[in-house]
């Protein structure tokens, strides 16, 4: 049999039981910051149900946190500015911003401004959100027409060679009218295409090249679908009778 055992000196004794003490009390403080950390989250996540701009305030971790961002661009799609690029990147995080706020794009990774199923939903929300499109998808004609199905002026941010056109901004001139400000200068000066804006609304005339407003079948185009078209006619036309007479009956 062996021999009793010694006993621990009461130094050592104590030294053992204060160990034990700090590493209860370091488990205490862990678990008291874990409450804190979920609480915050809880906190956050109510805030950004009710701002989502309030992202901007939560810490670096909870801008990381999918769960946070989602609820937030949910609420307020341009509250992706806030985000991590991380969740830049994140296709389902963009496409929840981009259907709340189609200038959410802006703020997206650049490979999702080149993603078109992205991009056709911010344009569908809104139109401008073109500008911050890749050049690729300026250049798409369904992507471009989608713009413009509300906002004509879109097409400034379309692609030079659509612009140039002419069978696409026939098509979108009867979608929109305002196509014909933003078509290029030599669709301006194109009666084919002038003709088929005053026709769609006379004060269409105001975007065309000066030329044209000075051509007496288009002015009259013009004024037979709006009357105050006639304020945008060469000074000539403005004298003529019969011009004048077409403005007032429809005016």
């Amino acid at each position: 049999m062996g021999g009793p055992k010694n006993k621990p000196s009461p130094e050592r004794q104590k030294k053992s039981t204060d160990k034990k003490l700090d590493a209860v009390r370091k488990s205490k403080q862990s678990l008291a910051n874990i409450k804190k950390s979920v609480e915050k989250r809880k906190a956050v996540l109510a805030a950004v149900k009710e701002n989502g701009g309030a992202l901007k305030y939560a810490g670096e971790a909870l801008k990381k946190d999918k769960t946070v961002v989602m609820a937030a661009v949910k609420q307020y799609g341009r509250a992706l500015r806030h985000a991590d690029n991380s969740l830049k990147k994140d296709k389902e995080i963009v496409l929840a911003a981009v259907k709340e706020n189609g200038e959410a794009l802006e703020f997206a990774d650049k490979s999702l401004k080149r993603d078109k199923t992205v991009v056709m939903a911010a344009v569908k929300q809104y139109g401008g959100a073109l500008a911050y499109a890749g050049e690729a998808l300026k250049r798409d004609k369904t992507v471009v027409m989608a713009a413009m199905k509300l906002y004509g002026w879109t097409l400034r941010y379309a692609d030079k060679a659509l612009r140039k056109n002419k069978g696409f901004i026939l098509v979108a001139i009867k979608q929109n009218v305002r196509s014909l400000e933003y078509a290029d200068i030599s669709l301006k000066k194109d009666k084919t295409v002038v003709m088929a804006a005053v026709k769609e609304n006379g004060e269409a005339l105001e975007f065309a090249d000066k030329s044209l407003r000075k051509d007496r079948g288009v002015v009259l185009a013009a004024v037979k679908e709006n009357g105050g078209a006639l304020k945008y006619a060469g000074e000539a036309l403005k004298k003529d009778k019969t011009v004048v007479m077409a403005a007032v009956k429809q005016y």
